[in-house]
């Protein structure tokens, strides 16, 4: 039996997985404290916005955060404008 890489029985390895190991062992040698993880961060940030949406499952909290931080933005232009 052959396997492709759409097969059901052969998963595609998520391509961000690698920098979220190193943000929990970051997270974990630093007590959590997110401030001392800030470069790791930034290359999971990196390796999410390599990809289409949905392609990382490790990217989905930053992909929330970032349609988050977009809502609050169009939100936030838009009060401003309406006190001009």
């Amino acid at each position: 039996m052959e396997f492709w890489a759409g097969s059901v029985d052969m998963p595609l390895k998520d391509p961000c997985q690698k920098q979220a190991c190193e943000i929990q062992k970051c997270l974990q040698a630093n007590n959590y404290q997110e401030a001392r993880c800030k470069a790791v961060l930034q290359e999971m940030r990196r390796c999410c916005a390599q990809y289409p949406k949905g392609r990382s499952i490790c990217c989905s909290g930053f992909e929330k955060e970032e349609r988050e931080r977009e809502t609050h933005k169009t939100v936030s232009d838009g009060f401003h404008a309406a006190q001009q």
